[in-house]
């Protein structure tokens, strides 16, 4: 695994949820890597309102980043992205938000740092603060201004994929939709992207179902031995009662 990546921010811009799926749209419908860019530069243009260097500056930051996550990235990523996109194909849109939070947490950690954050506090109470998001992280990855830039701007991107929601307090976020996921195949599929953000590439089991990083999402009950009965990229360790080490 390209260990750097764990301990970079790499992202820090709002992405938006229509702007993934268009660019897995895209690439699902056979366009060349050339042709994608220039059709998300003509796409998302109107989103990006500064002075035009700035502008074409963050468009195509906003779009390295949206084809990092379904066409560019990490080589050890290919096979998730590929499954990825299968399933795109095969799943309804209302269950390809899981998929795009999947693959962006592979692609980009610090989504799951942000998302890990959020998620352990919506175990506490109701409501979270930014500012609260802010300081964890910032206690992660340094105390940078950078950090909490790049924070807020996932958090803007959770608001935009509605799995958070404003409040009339500015700062003050409550929960969003919940997911139902049922289906192993894609339960499976996101325990893969989950154990791709994590340096050592393995975890508990009952880590990767109870993981706050997916805060948006209701797990259907499931066995770690038919999670690795579905994914021949999973391995199981058995460690004791209820104590079972997934790795890839």
């Amino acid at each position: 695994m390209t260990r750097n990546r764990y301990a970079q921010i790499g992202l820090d811009r709002i992405i938006k949820l229509d702007w993934l799926e268009k660019t897995a749209k895209l690439i699902l419908a056979g366009n060349s890597k050339a042709d994608i860019k220039s059709s998300l530069q003509q796409d998302l243009h109107e989103y990006f309102n500064s002075p035009a260097s700035v502008k074409r500056g963050s468009l195509n930051k906003t779009i390295t980043i949206l084809m990092k996550v379904w066409s560019n990235g990490h080589k050890e990523l290919e096979p998730l992205q590929e499954q990825g996109l299968e399933l795109l194909r095969k799943y309804p849109d209302e269950h390809h938000l899981v998929i795009h939070w999947g693959m962006i947490m592979a692609s980009y950690p610090f989504w799951s740092a942000v998302a890990i954050q959020t998620g352990r506090l919506f175990r506490l109470q109701e409501n979270i603060v930014t500012a609260n998001i802010q300081r964890r992280i910032r206690e992660q990855y340094g105390e940078r201004q950078t950090v909490s830039k790049a924070t807020q701007r996932v958090l803007r991107s959770f608001v935009d994929w509605n799995v958070l929601k404003e409040t009339t307090e500015l700062g003050l976020y409550c929960k969003g939709n919940t997911i139902q996921i049922n289906d192993p195949s894609l339960i499976a599929w996101l325990v893969e992207a989950t154990l791709h953000t994590k340096p050592n590439g393995s975890s508990t089991f009952k880590d990767l179902i109870n993981s706050p990083s997916l805060f948006p999402f209701k797990l259907y009950p499931i066995r770690a031995e038919h999670i690795v009965a579905v994914s021949p990229r999973l391995e199981i360790i058995h460690h004791g009662f209820d104590d079972d080490l997934l790795s890839l």
